[in-house]
């Protein structure tokens, strides 16, 4: 069975996407309550049963479900996160403590390839966010000579990169980006200014100009035609329309001429399902709203 990518859900009301490879499902971030995320599981042929880990990008609560935490507590499934998240989960979750006590808690570092799942090696990227500690991951196939080399990156919440962010996500399969906002729509939303400036801050939220800008980075450092899929990641509800964060991902995979379909991740419901297949990506089947375009 090859490895599969999915993006379960994406936005301000809760973040979830799964690593499916040999049976077994890799969460990364668990934003959605345990029947929701059943449900959506159940939508693309998998269920709870299946997951054998789920590593947190940081601890917004859109990011964690404290009832689904409780879940995993129940199936015995190892949660990794970083040293820095376990202070507030502990203030403010007694089902993390549960999950303390039952051993089940990993610590990750920062530059550190760590194993969340056989067969798929996780290192950690830093990034600037206003949630305390912020982290992306690239994820890679452990290096076979028979298996496919695959790699997926995913940055889900940053409002600005450092200079090494591009590099650590060139010559990915997938790369999962986030497209949050229309910056003359964020600033004529009527949200309080300080708000508003939180999310245009440096450690707030890229905006569709951003988001462009960085994809058009990481293809730059990356081999011709590795590109297969961009993901379009955390859009705003009242800040942002899907057919403008298209508009600028397809500029650059226009100008850079990338063989690449464009994803837009919503927050209803599951995007496409992509097979993470040696030589050919394809989209399996999808259930969301998404725009598929290839240029």
């Amino acid at each position: 069975m090859p490895a599969r990518w999915t993006v379960l859900a994406s936005g301000s009301s809760g973040n979830a996407s799964l690593l499916e490879l040999d049976g077994a499902g890799l969460l990364i971030d668990i934003g959605l309550g345990p029947r929701q995320l059943a449900r959506r599981l159940q939508e693309i042929g998998s269920d709870w049963q299946r997951i054998r880990g789920v590593v947190l990008t940081h601890t917004h609560s859109d990011h964690w479900s404290a009832r689904s935490l409780a879940r995993l507590a129940e199936l015995r499934v190892p949660f990794f996160c970083h040293a820095e998240h376990l202070r507030p989960l502990n203030r403010q979750c007694p089902e993390f403590q549960s999950l303390q006590f039952a051993g089940l808690v990993k610590t990750y570092t920062p530059g550190r390839i760590f194993e969340a799942v056989p067969g798929a090696r996780c290192r950690t990227l830093t990034l600037k966010h206003d949630g305390g500690a912020t982290f992306g991951f690239r994820i890679e196939a452990e290096p076979s000579s028979t298996g496919p080399n695959w790699a997926v990156g995913y940055v889900a919440d940053l409002g600005s990169w450092d200079a090494s962010l591009p590099s650590d996500l060139a010559d990915v399969d997938v790369l999962a980006l986030e497209f949050n906002h229309d910056v003359e729509l964020q600033l004529a939303s009527g949200r309080a200014r300080w708000l508003i400036q939180r999310v245009l801050g440096e450690f707030g939220h890229l905006s569709n100009a951003q988001g462009a800008r960085l994809l058009e980075e990481c293809a730059g450092h990356s081999t011709p035609g590795r590109l297969r899929h961009v993901v379009q990641l955390h859009l705003s509800r009242d800040c942002n329309r899907p057919a403008l964060a298209a508009a600028a991902a397809l500029a650059v995979i226009e100008r850079r001429k990338l063989k690449a379909a464009l994803h837009t991740a919503c927050q209803e419901l599951p995007g496409p399902t992509i097979s993470l297949d040696a030589g050919f990506l394809h989209e399996i089947h999808g259930t969301g709203r998404h725009l598929e375009k290839t240029a």
